[in-house]
């Protein structure tokens, strides 16, 4: 049970449980003592966060992370990286001296915590800002909208 999750160096646990407890103060169950939160803005909390066994410090359900700020949409173009997404974030930049409009795009990345599983690439994702969790990373993924299967770099309004 507890060992899947062991596949670091260090012991993987999450900060706001404690393990040895003598009596029963936290929600425990069948796997033992799980910490999660609702996150609020009317973003339910996955099922996954609740039953699951991941261990991810910055995920925003399992953790202390919290989400303030923007809430932005994006299409995702990358999974490649270990628990972080790159979204695509179309937009049309308007030119007076034409009277016209171009497109541009801005490529953010996101924090994808694992009770988010089947992700796949032209998905339209939900992020929420929180503190920044690396260099390039300022957002959560809190929601996951299936997307058609399209060329990632296509130009999207959804």
């Amino acid at each position: 049970e507890m060992t899947d999750v062991q596949t670091e160096k260090a012991f993987q646990k999450q900060s706001a449980t404690f393990l040895n407890t003598k009596k029963l103060l936290a929600k425990k169950t069948s796997q033992g003592v799980r910490y999660y939160k609702k996150i609020g803005l009317g973003f339910k909390t996955p099922n996954e966060a609740i039953e699951g066994t991941y261990i991810d410090k910055k995920c925003p359900f399992t953790s202390n992370v919290s989400i303030r700020g923007r809430i932005l949409k994006g299409v995702v173009i990358s999974t490649k990286m270990k628990r972080t997404i790159v979204i695509r974030r179309d937009y049309l930049h308007y030119i007076k001296k034409y009277n016209r409009f171009e497109k541009r795009h801005k490529n953010l990345s996101a924090h994808l915590s694992p009770c988010f599983r089947d992700l796949e690439l032209g998905d339209v994702v939900i992020v929420g800002q929180c503190r920044p969790l690396s260099k390039t990373v300022r957002f959560n993924v809190l929601k996951v909208q299936k997307g058609k299967k399209a060329g990632a770099k296509q130009f999207q309004k959804f």
